[in-house]
């Protein structure tokens, strides 16, 4: 027994050493998993950058964003739109709709590519220079997923890895290399990206994933970007503010993913959805003048994505008025309307961390920065609903280890609420981008075009409703006669209209669809004598 056993083993080793096309498969995997890591964590560095400058641009001139900010979003808008239609929004959708089993692989480019995945970069940048309030995280996961497809060119032929778990791959690697977060890129592509149960349990693509988020440990450190929340002995008297937080974040992340659906939709009718439809780019420049107004009006605490304020907030170092929650809500929603590329991750991290900051407030509670942590993991998964993957966020961002199970059952409890409020963001997002596919602008090109086939096809038919009557009247027999005369000129015509005429008998209503079928060519043959 033990013979046989050791000599299984053999085999299962020989087999692994000689399969050629396994070795180079994970050979390539890895090292364009590697890349995406890279790349994810050098658009980190130039969005922080952009940011910065602009920043300090509104330092020295404090209404320079009234004029550059809507310029710039304008213009964002445009090159999107006309160039990179794929690289509008946040891009997760556009991952999700490249992974539906109705898109062909030569269709998936409308998703996913490398020329995207560059244009995401340069115009998530550009709109942070321009002080939008959007996140960089859901523009990762595109960025990151086009980097991995394209690998698909360099595999062998019969390889077990498709393309579709490349997919996954790559928009998990950009979560765990945008976040500094692997294991929360894993929950990613489990609760979000994957639908099949063979790619969650692929150790090739989790050793993608988690790679990726090496990377970006390597270069950032293994420190968390919030810090560390000092977490005191959790009791009862959390229960309550804790409670509150969760439904209060529930409730807000779930409107404001229904006011995304909606507005996004334009299906509305109003005033400002035919003014997006119809004016695209000054709709854009609008939304930009707004998000200036805002960002003026808080001193410029609405403007990028909030990663300093939630960071300052948690360390108590920064108190934020309470009228901040509405603003960086507004300034976000007008953001992602606008169509620039922009993601909502991070935005709502900040919008979840004031509202848990106020909570604190209000209930007196001594350890605001819990109950700040607790609000960023609710209403990221009220918005998202991904409680799973938002509690990880938050607990590896905050090193919150201490608090894994407020953290989870916050984000539970606001994401059921956001259920009972609104369908899940992402999906909903997904369907629309598949509307740009060209079966389904080919599923209007059908009736335009059966609209001249249904016109010729009634024009057709109410010209055998009188030849029908006088079938079976004996009277109109000789008329037929005539015809056959003149179409008697036109060879084949002549002899089948002749056929019929001499077979004319009440029974052989079969005979009948001969002039029926061949109506359209009598009435050249009138026309010509």
């Amino acid at each position: 027994m033990r013979v046989r056993f050791d000599s299984r083993i053999a085999a299962a080793v020989r087999r692994e050493l000689s399969d050629w096309r396994l070795w180079v498969t994970r050979s390539i995997v890895i090292a364009v998993a590697a890349a995406a890591g890279l790349v994810v964590v050098g658009f980190t560095w130039l969005t922080e950058r952009a940011l910065e400058q602009f920043l300090e641009l509104r330092l020295h001139w404090w209404w320079m964003p009234l004029i550059f900010t809507p310029l710039c979003t304008g213009v964002i808008v445009w090159l999107t739109r006309r160039h990179f239609p794929g690289a509008a929004g946040s891009g997760i959708p556009q991952v999700m709709a490249a992974l539906d089993s109705s898109v062909d692989a030569d269709q998936r480019g409308l998703f996913v590519s490398l020329k995207l995945s560059l244009a995401k970069i340069v115009l998530t940048a550009w709109g942070l220079l321009a002080g939008l309030s959007l996140g960089r995280e859901g523009p990762s996961v595109q960025i990151a997923a086009g980097i991995m497809h394209s690998a698909k060119r360099w595999l062998p032929e019969r390889t077990a890895v498709t393309e579709h778990g490349l997919l996954v791959a790559g928009g998990a690697a950009g979560i765990a290399a945008a976040f500094n977060t692997p294991l929360a890129g894993v929950m990613f592509a489990i609760e979000e990206l994957s639908r099949k149960p063979e790619q969650r349990s692929s150790g090739l693509i989790i050793s993608g994933i988690v790679l990726a988020g090496l990377v970006a440990v390597s270069i950032y450190g293994n420190g968390t970007y919030f810090g560390v929340i000092r977490v005191p002995v959790l009791g009862w008297s959390l229960f309550w503010p804790g409670l509150l937080v969760a439904l209060c974040s529930g409730l807000a992340g779930g409107l404001f993913a229904r006011l995304l659906i909606v507005s996004l939709g334009g299906n509305t009718g109003d005033r400002f959805a035919r003014w997006r439809r119809s004016h695209p780019v000054r709709f854009a420049a609008g939304c930009g003048l707004a998000v200036a107004v805002i960002g003026l009006v808080t001193n410029g605490a609405t403007f990028g994505s909030g990663y300093a304020y939630t960071k300052s907030m948690l360390d108590g170092t920064e108190s934020v008025p309470a009228v901040y929650v509405l603003l960086k809500f507004v300034a976000t929603w007008v953001t992602t309307w606008s169509g620039v590329p922009a993601g909502i991750f991070a935005p709502s991290l900040a919008i979840g961390a004031a509202l848990g900051n106020d909570i604190a407030l209000l209930t007196q509670y001594p350890y605001a920065a819990t109950l700040i942590a607790l609000g960023m993991a609710g209403f990221l998964a009220a918005a998202t609903q991904a409680p799973l993957t938002s509690f990880i966020i938050v607990m590896e961002m905050v090193d919150g280890h201490g608090m894994v199970l407020s953290l989870m059952a916050c984000a539970l409890i606001a994401s059921g609420v956001s259920r009972v409020m609104t369908r899940p963001l992402y999906s909903t997002l997904a369907l629309m981008q598949l509307g740009r596919l060209p079966a389904a602008a080919a599923a209007d090109a059908p009736t335009t075009a059966s609209g001249p086939a249904d016109s010729v096809t009634p024009a057709a038919v109410p010209e055998p409703a009188p030849a029908t009557p006088p079938a079976p009247v004996p009277a109109p027999a000789p008329a037929p006669a005539p015809a056959p005369a003149p179409a008697a000129t036109d060879e084949c015509t002549a002899a089948q209209a002749g056929g019929t005429a001499l077979e004319d008998s009440a029974q052989e209503t079969a005979a009948e669809p001969g002039p029926v079928s061949g109506d359209g060519e009598p009435p050249p043959a009138r026309s010509e004598p």
